[in-house]
């Protein structure tokens, strides 16, 4: 790197600072606690993103928008999306509401309304009594397993993983069932999955 971008480089990430400390004084939604790691995130995202994605600065530090290009070699090569990332009060010991804005990929743990399902098995929604059903505990990492040390660029990193392991470009089984029982907004966060399977 040269001296010239290495000073490029350092003035951008000045005015980033001094840009989330301007968000910062705008939102009321989050805590302390969550605003400070945003802060701290998106300052190394603008220092070392994550190779594939792309952040659209917004003046909503709660709402993110990335841009997903799709791995060279890959069923999604030269394929772009958009992952929406709400963070909620207490990120990050809550996990945040990620999903694809519509078109998502075709992908069999992808629903056509945005919702992943970010986990080691093949995912199947299920009703019990109007209740939704956890049939076994896999490692569903957007909810259930999430952990503080988790950021957004390991999300990112995961999806693009899912996605360039795909080996075919199709909706999950139940995905008209799942898509009409979300119609009246319902978030993913309020769903629980049945697995069976590892293979998409």
């Amino acid at each position: 790197m040269t001296s010239s971008s290495a000073h490029s480089r350092k003035v951008s990430v000045f005015f980033l600072k001094e840009f989330l400390c301007y968000l910062s004084a705008l939102v009321e939604a989050l805590s302390k606690i969550a605003c400070n790691r945003l802060q701290k995130e998106l300052v190394e995202w603008q220092v070392n993103p994550p190779t594939g994605f792309k952040h659209k600065v917004t003046d909503n530090l709660q709402r993110w928008i990335i841009e997903v290009n799709g791995a060279p070699g890959t069923l999604y090569a030269n394929e772009t999306y958009q992952l929406q990332v709400d963070f909620p009060e207490h990120y990050p010991m809550e996990a945040p509401q990620v999903i694809f804005i519509p078109p998502s990929p075709l992908h069999p743990r992808i629903y056509s309304n945005g919702h992943i399902c970010l986990a080691d098995g093949e995912c199947l929604f299920e009703k019990f009594a109007e209740r939704d059903m956890i049939i076994s505990n896999h490692n569903y990492i957007l909810y259930d397993s999430w952990s503080p040390a988790m950021t957004v660029s390991s999300i990112c990193i995961s999806i693009l993983s899912m996605l360039s392991s795909s080996t075919a470009k199709q909706r999950p089984a139940d995905n008209d069932r799942y898509v009409k029982n979300c119609r009246n907004g319902r978030s993913p966060k309020e769903t629980r999955w049945w697995f069976h399977g590892s293979k998409v």
